[in-house]
């Protein structure tokens, strides 16, 4: 068993350098298809999501203002909103199939998910995904989650996941490696595939109760990265979901949200899996490498 696990540490590491050599592949031979969809553009945002950002931005913005603008679901603090218009995201879903289709190296989302896109090995995290996160997604983190550090979310993952009826079906029951997760359904056409969330990892039941939540277009669900959740079979179609694990290094550090113990940090490629060493000289980013994969 020893062996084992030292062999899986051994393979988690090695998965930084390896999509390194890929992302490095990728911007030297990859043409893409929409090169627009690259940098983020207010123009890529849904009206009302833009409107949602401006009030948690303003002066007095609280919680109870924020949950007249959300979807909510129980009591689990689930919320749905507007993200992204459908514009955006035909032209996001083609590119991705472009590059899917190409003969570009493709490492994938995580143990769970063999069909998706790695979109830091795209390049998108700087141009696309940090604004996304710093500039409107923090300020409505901050007011919905400020226990989990919702105002300071400094790092993230973020993948496109694909389902489809002779590929990845479904997803069982787990939690994100996150302190707060967004899931924004881009399309294709299909049927059934509906999420499900069960109970918070700190705090299971012998019986869990479950809700099912509905995917809608363009729209993207916000919660807690430890909700224990899954997805169910999709019946037709094809679906992609964009996911963004965001991480607060001023929680994580503490407490490493996956074995629920402090953090031994190794150096690390990046983000550092959104852990870091306290700050001295610009010290090197980190990872934490239980908590991997």
């Amino acid at each position: 068993v020893y062996l084992q696990i030292e062999a899986e540490v051994q393979r988690r590491k090695q998965l930084i350098h390896q999509s390194v050599e890929r992302r490095a592949i990728i911007s030297e031979c990859y043409k893409p298809k929409h090169p627009e969809v690259y940098t983020l553009q207010d123009s890529f945002l849904a009206p009302e999501f833009l409107e949602i950002v401006r009030f948690c931005s303003s002066p007095g913005a609280d919680l109870q203002g924020l949950l007249r603008y959300l979807e909510s679901f129980s009591d689990k603090r689930i919320y749905r909103l507007p993200v992204f218009t459908e514009e955006f995201c035909q032209a996001f879903v083609d590119e991705l199939e472009n590059f899917e289709q190409s003969d570009m190296p493709k490492g994938r989302p995580n143990t769970m998910n063999n069909y998706g896109v790695l979109l830091n090995e795209l390049g998108m995290d700087e141009p696309f995904l940090t604004p996304l996160r710093e500039r409107f997604l923090r300020p409505i983190t901050a007011l919905l989650y400020p226990e989990l550090g919702g105002a300071c979310l400094d790092s993230h993952k973020a993948f496109v996941v694909k389902y489809s009826l002779h590929e990845d079906l479904d997803l069982s029951s787990h939690y994100d490696n996150a302190e707060v997760t967004l899931n924004v359904s881009l399309g294709k056409e299909f049927t059934e595939g509906n999420l499900y969330f069960g109970d918070f990892n700190q705090d299971p039941s012998p019986a869990p109760q479950y809700i099912e939540v509905e995917h809608v277009g363009a729209r993207g669900l916000l919660h807690r990265g430890g909700q224990i959740h899954g997805a169910l079979p999709i019946a037709s179609g094809e679906r992609w979901n964009l996911i963004v694990w965001m991480r607060s290094s001023a929680i994580r550090n503490r407490l490493c949200p996956m074995c629920n113990r402090k953090p031994e940090l190794v150096a690390a490629e990046g983000f550092g899996d959104g852990f870091t060493e306290p700050l001295r000289e610009e010290g090197p980013h980190t990872v934490n490498v239980c908590a991997l994969g």
